[in-house]
């Protein structure tokens, strides 16, 4: 077997947290070691320096750090007030955590339909949803780019709506010189592993500028309780913890030379598929994307998957399933042809591997696995 042969019939990931942890791990140890040695795991000053840091990075005054992407967006709902007889308006076209947050209080989701371009939400989309009993807006920035804020703030304000914006895979992106989860009455955000910003477990954080909303969310991670035992309201056990803050704060130091090295990748991609069939992601005018996914939209989507995967190329579908379909809302009377930029999407869309240490060499070969295929009418 040639050298060639063995080298294209090495595996690549989706997504290499190997390769990044390589790159880090002598800042990584010993901050693990030292919230071992202090032996204080849940909350203290490791959490409060990572609320603070994450807050200030993303132009917030107020971090609070959670359990999870789902627990922050929970927690916010709750802080607002979300309940039985509410209506959230958010995307169809999304993770289901948003959704099924909304499900979880009592309220009743409504899906709309996403831009076919950017694959998000706009304030044309949120208009004709809104009624006497919408009680939110929740924009998702999809796949690491903002949805168009400042139309949606224009609706929602009209409307006396709060607007929560799920950045769960967009920590640092800009929407016309404003940070993700700075422009709503607070953001949240996710710091699973996979994300651009990812702990080695489960977390999140809440972010704001309203003081009063920032102190309710505060009670709310933690039962509802100030001081100990004496319970204002009632909460949920929405901690984040020490290791995982600690973890979060070594690699916030190097997300922005990451979310560079993820954007020039995308900049070859573009490069490499350039007069082809393949769509290319589309990043709106006034937009920083920090590349969370690197998503293209082909023709015979899953038969080219399956090539890829026999090539030993990963890939992954986001999402195959629009929200308004899930069996879990089939209650909500929605039925395919509702949202028609939803669907559609989600029969072609396909997610390629983009991680910083992605070499030029691999991307070569996924963009000509992927062009052969569809060039032999595949």
């Amino acid at each position: 077997m040639t050298q060639t042969a063995i080298k294209n019939d090495t595996a690549i990931p989706l997504l290499d947290l190997k390769a990044q942890y390589a790159t880090i791990r002598d800042e990584i140890r010993p901050v693990i070691d030292e919230v071992c040695d202090a032996q204080w795991f849940i909350g203290g000053p490791e959490v409060t320096k990572c609320e603070e840091e994450v807050a200030a990075y993303s132009d917030c005054r107020h971090g609070i750090g959670v359990t999870s992407g789902t627990d922050a967006i929970l927690c916010g709902m709750m802080a607002l007030g979300i309940g039985p007889g509410d209506e959230v308006i958010l995307p169809s076209f999304t993770f289901f955590a948003t959704g099924g947050c909304v499900s979880r209080l009592g309220a009743k989701p409504v899906f709309v339909d996403n831009d076919p371009e950017t694959y998000n939400i706009t304030g044309k989309s949120i208009e004709s949803a809104i009624t006497e009993r919408t009680k939110l807006i929740v924009p998702v920035h999809l796949f690491g780019q903002c949805a168009d804020m400042q139309s949606i703030l224009e609706v929602a304000d009209r409307r006396s709506i709060p607007v929560m914006e799920d950045a769960a895979q967009s920590v640092g992106s800009i929407h016309k010189g404003q940070k993700a989860c700075a422009m709503g009455r607070l953001g949240t955000l996710s710091f699973f592993p996979s994300k651009n910003l990812g702990a080695f477990g489960d977390g999140g954080m809440i972010l704001t500028n309203d003081d009063a909303l920032a102190e309710r969310c505060r009670l709310l991670r933690n039962h509802g309780g100030h001081p100990k035992y004496y319970h204002k309201i009632v909460g949920g056990n929405f901690r984040l913890d020490a290791l995982q803050a600690a973890v979060i704060r070594i690699k916030l130091r190097h997300l922005d030379g990451w979310s560079a090295q993820r954007a020039a990748n995308a900049a070859r991609y573009n490069e490499l598929f350039a007069g082809s069939v393949v769509k290319t992601p589309t990043i709106a005018d006034g937009n920083t994307s920090i590349y969370n996914q690197y998503v293209i939209r082909v023709p015979r989507r899953d038969a080219l998957r399956d090539h890829l995967t026999a090539a030993k190329i990963a890939t992954e579908i986001y999402y195959p399933v629009p929200l308004h379909m899930q069996e879990c809302f089939a209650d909500l009377g929605c039925k395919r042809g509702d949202l028609p930029h939803c669907e559609k999407a989600a029969d072609e869309v396909l997610a390629l591997p983009i991680y910083p240490e992605l070499t030029k060499d691999q991307q070569e070969r996924i963009a000509a696995a992927i062009l052969s295929f569809l060039n032999a009418g595949g």
